[in-house]
């Protein structure tokens, strides 16, 4: 059993290549939603726990300032 290796071809080459990049760009969408909906959610997460911290030190230095009528 003396298997005669096939030549391979310059079509068969770039057929296997463009195989390979549709994996490829299926794989990479996929990877470019997912990034996209963990940006936004950290983003989103940063702005809040900001404000929050601002409020908080906000009141901390507030002054109050009491007028009186004598």
């Amino acid at each position: 059993m003396n298997a005669v290796p096939k030549e391979i071809s310059r079509d068969d080459i770039e057929r296997k290549f463009r195989e390979l990049r549709g994996d490829i760009d299926v794989v990479t969408n996929t990877a470019k939603s997912y990034v996209l909906v963990v940006g936004a959610v950290a983003a989103v997460t940063i702005v809040g726990v900001a404000y929050l911290l601002g409020r908080r030190r906000g009141k901390k230095r507030s002054t109050v300032v009491e007028i009186r009528r004598l």
